[in-house]
């Protein structure tokens, strides 16, 4: 089962677009209607919807630490700095991601873009 994303209201639309493009499942905050959650409360909606949360906020990174150290389980952050890593880029690799990860993967970790360089 090809793994399926959750963008946070911080993801650009045209990362979005990109996967879209390219077969990939993919929900945003704003679709769901969940675009003034909290950061918390955006990890649960995620995983509420079987979804991988992808973001470009560092804030979520606090989360995922507390909520790895705490044993409480998340469906898995992949995350990617604002400036650091190219819309292209995001792209790219979050669907290498998808088509050869499984959900299961990406349980309780969280994933830095991009991969190599």
């Amino acid at each position: 089962m090809p793994i399926a994303f959750y963008m946070d209201q911080h993801v650009p639309r045209a990362i979005t677009v990109g996967l879209r493009l390219r077969g990939i499942e993919v929900l945003t905050a704003y679709e769901d209607g969940a675009s003034e959650l909290e950061d918390v409360e955006l990890l649960d909606r995620a995983g509420e919807v079987g979804r991988v949360l992808f973001t470009r906020d560092d804030d979520l990174l606090a989360e995922a630490t507390k909520r790895q150290r705490a044993g409480i389980p998340f469906c898995g952050i992949v995350y990617a700095h604002q400036l650091r890593v190219s819309i292209g880029r995001c792209v790219e690799d979050l669907e290498l991601l998808a088509k050869a990860g499984e959900p299961a993967d990406l349980m309780n970790q969280v994933i830095f873009l991009p991969f190599g360089k």
